[in-house]
């Protein structure tokens, strides 16, 4: 009989095998980027390599000279599935997590131009600070959560989810159709607006309000 190896959801970040980012969720976001406004969600991908916990620094890409912040409610899912109808959606969820997803604008920008994945842009190491793992509890309502990031005390982005285009058991429902999801998977819901570029020993603060917060320098890699 073959055992099943138990794993703690409460560090998914060192066992989950996909992080699943949405793109332009936030009409005031995407407007400030002068893309249109999404009429089905806009998905793409980060690798696992691109987690990064508290204690550890943000690393400038070498290849970029304009890197981004866009703070992001992280959905960690505990229960995996396909074609996972709305209804149920919720019951796949495990928890919750803070998250930044760094953009090397400049990147994202050339690549739109040429019509070519955006990989490089979204994807490098340490491309997604995360929180501590918080239980599905702590937000009973996560389509009505106050985020914030400050850039050395200068508050940079305020916002709601309640505000996003498409709701989290829309999210779950639709990238289940394409990708079926997994135990320890991240979603990154979207971002609200107030975007702008962050440089080597800057210090990032973000936080759900009344829940979590955390922080993280910037560094830029030497080689």
């Amino acid at each position: 009989m073959a055992l099943r190896i138990t794993r703690n959801i409460s560090r998914f970040w060192e066992w989950g095998r996909k992080i699943i980012c949405v793109g332009r969720n936030y009409a005031d976001h995407a407007k400030e980027l002068k893309n249109a406004i999404p009429t089905e969600p806009v998905l793409f991908l980060k690798t696992p390599s691109a987690y990064v916990r508290e204690g550890s620094p943000i690393l400038v890409p070498l290849y970029t000279s304009n890197l981004h912040h866009e703070v992001e409610l992280g959905v960690v899912i505990g229960k995996g599935g396909t074609a996972i109808p709305q209804s149920a959606a919720m019951e796949h969820v495990a928890g919750y997590a803070l998250c930044l997803d760094m953009t090397a604008r400049d990147i994202q920008d050339e690549c739109k131009s040429k019509g070519l994945p955006w990989t490089l842009a979204k994807a490098f190491n340490t491309s997604c600070p995360v929180s501590e793992f918080i239980p599905k509890e702590r937000i009973p309502d996560p389509g009505n959560v106050k985020l914030w990031l400050k850039v050395n005390d200068q508050l940079r982005q305020s916002g709601c989810t309640s505000q996003m285009i498409f709701s989290i058991p829309y999210l779950i429902s639709y990238i289940s159709d394409f990708i079926t999801l997994e135990e320890g998977d991240l979603i990154l819901t979207g971002t609200p607006k107030g975007v702008s570029a962050v440089q080597e020993h800057d210090e990032l603060q973000a936080g759900i309000e009344d829940v979590v917060t955390m922080s993280f320098r910037v560094d830029r890699r030497d080689q």
